[in-house]
């Protein structure tokens, strides 16, 4: 096994790699910005981590590792544009370097291209990873329009909203990390506890992000913070402040979401008070660590050695110490 930054390296070098850029270009410079924007690489950091923690070499991996990164950062480009968000890590988005329509199309070639490393595996373990992958891209775009929806709903329930970033977010962690099991051909058994571990920390990872959108540092964040709140989304934090607020607060922040001011940095501060006076701020960090303790039990239940879990362990105490 190596150290976090080394998985990070190698699939960096080999991301530096890929011939991408050709014609037409302005098909494919924006997928070579977008890749080239750098980010934690979470995703295929756990696919290549997950192969040589069922005993395989994690290079079999990287062509498994660059398909996770290439989709993740399609439905980062098409999000932005249904966002109409400016900055995507700490730089301009895709939509607003180009246009919408670039990057809508760049958008769908980086999705084929995604597919397409899979062409690198021998037959069985090629039908197991697209299945999968297949699988899961279908749920990504239902999460994300479970989002949308809940734009324009006021009645949100907090299981519902926790469905939508298991899909949206969360199973493509988990996948990530099974692909890795399947690349390494071990247990159905494990590869299913491997699935549960990602999708607990995936889950983790979401709420987090959702904290840090409101409460981030603007420095280190890398995208607008507040935007959530800009954009009416039912996130936890709304969801429990609506629970935990008293009838005053409670249609004070039904109000400010039932808005889109030109000034909004007035909603923002505002929003934010509310779910501290609350305690929908609390409530959400103690869900972080209840997801992130649930995605730490599962590795008790998975043959592999006692290293490697507290390998898995460290990596999923690190994310959720991020402040980016």
């Amino acid at each position: 096994m190596h150290a976090i930054f080394q998985y990070q390296d190698f699939f960096i070098n080999y991301l530096e790699k890929q011939s991408i850029t050709k014609e037409p270009k302005n098909l494919y410079d924006p997928i070579t910005y977008i890749l080239g924007l750098g980010g934690k690489r979470m995703r295929p950091v756990l696919t290549l981590m997950a192969t040589e923690v069922f005993n395989a070499d994690y290079e079999k991996a990287l062509p498994a590792a660059m398909a996770v990164e290439v989709f993740h950062n399609f439905s980062l480009v098409h999000d932005d544009i249904m966002d109409d968000a400016p900055l995507r890590r700490g730089e301009v988005t895709v939509h607003e370097k180009w246009d919408i329509n670039t990057g809508i199309l760049s958008g769908d070639a980086m999705l084929i291209l995604a597919y397409q490393y899979f062409e690198q595996y021998e037959p069985v373990v090629f039908r197991d990873l697209a299945k999968l992958f297949s699988k899961t891209a279908l749920e990504v775009c239902e999460g994300q329009q479970w989002d949308v929806d809940f734009e324009t709903r006021t009645d949100v329930t907090i299981p519902e909203y926790l469905k939508m970033i298991e899909y949206k977010t969360a199973v493509l962690v988990a996948a990530a990390m099974k692909m890795g099991a399947i690349v390494a051909q071990t247990s159905e058994e494990n590869a299913a506890l491997v699935y549960e571990f990602g999708l607990n920390l995936g889950l983790a990872f979401q709420l987090q992000d959702d904290y840090l959108d409101a409460f981030g540092d603007p420095e280190t964040f890398g995208k607008q913070v507040g935007g959530d709140i800009i954009e009416n989304k039912k996130t936890y934090l709304y969801l429990k402040a609506i629970s935990f607020s008293s009838n005053e607060d409670r249609d004070k922040l039904t109000t400010l979401f039932s808005t889109k001011p030109d000034d909004y940095s007035g909603k923002i501060e505002d929003a934010k008070q509310i779910f501290n006076i609350s305690g929908a701020s609390k409530a959400t960090q103690d869900a972080i660590q209840e997801y992130t303790s649930m995605a730490f039990d599962t590795l008790e239940k998975m043959n592999i050695a006692a290293d490697k879990k507290a390998i898995l362990k460290s990596f999923g105490e690190n994310l959720m110490n991020r402040k980016v």
